[in-house]
């Protein structure tokens, strides 16, 4: 069986749907649990910019800006510009599940100040991945088409830098779930179910990671069997 690109029928292609199919299954849970806990108001009633502020005042943290970011779950803490995004689903909400998000991000404001390794880790891999993710393929793809096996087997390696930043990534988004979660407890911003539910939030958010690394994983599986397939065949 060949193992090329545009020969024959290639079987590897079930890894990366394989892939595709736990990915998508982790988006649609964490969409489908942020739905159901976005349909529930706190008790107290206060907003997740609010959260965001308490929480961030009360970790010392006074020069980190909150601003609205277009589009849905796409907030995120800029550690270069010292600013927390909330999306247009979160931003000034008062849901169960926004406050979670928001003390989500916050926990990467304090891992910021605190000098988190895995953290500090991650920002300086974004160049290697950023590498890893564009060049790539095309190396690969080349080094294919042209029959030349190194050349094929070093797009692989620059493909591990985007496996890498997705390990790295993980600890970095579970340490600042579990920060939030102590938080809002700590605090008494939320308790009983109202914990409960944004734990589910944040938990199923942290699985797209996991199933993003997984997915990545066996994409890497499959080019390398492809690359020795095809090495074997020369």
């Amino acid at each position: 069986m060949y193992y090329g690109y545009g020969f024959g029928y290639d079987w590897t292609i079930i890894l990366v749907l394989i892939g595709a199919a736990i990915s998508g299954l982790a988006s649609m849970n964490v969409r489908s649990t942020y739905n159901k806990f976005s349909r529930i108001k706190n008790y107290r009633g206060i907003t997740s910019n609010e959260v965001a502020e308490h929480i961030l005042h009360s970790a010392g943290i006074y020069d980190v800006r909150i601003e609205r970011i277009r589009g849905n779950l796409t907030d995120h803490y800029s550690p270069n510009e010292k600013v927390l995004r909330l999306s247009d689903a979160v931003y000034g909400q008062t849901s169960v599940a926004a406050l979670g998000v928001a003390a989500h991000e916050c926990g990467h404001a304090i891992q910021h100040q605190e000098g988190y390794a895995p953290l500090k880790l991650r920002s300086a891999s974004v160049p290697l991945a950023n590498i890893g993710s564009w060049i790539s393929w095309p190396v690969i793809l080349i080094g294919l088409i042209i029959g030349y096996t190194p050349l094929a087997q070093l797009g692989i390696f620059l493909f591990t830098f985007v496996v890498a930043f997705q390990l790295i990534t993980l600890p970095v988004e579970f340490d600042a779930s579990a920060r939030a979660l102590k938080i809002l407890e700590r605090d008494h911003i939320l308790d009983g179910d109202e914990h409960a539910g944004a734990k589910k939030v944040l938990t199923a958010a942290a699985l797209t990671y996991v199933a993003a690394l997984f997915a990545t994983i066996l994409q890497l599986l499959r080019l390398v069997m492809l690359v020795n397939g095809r090495s074997r065949d020369d």
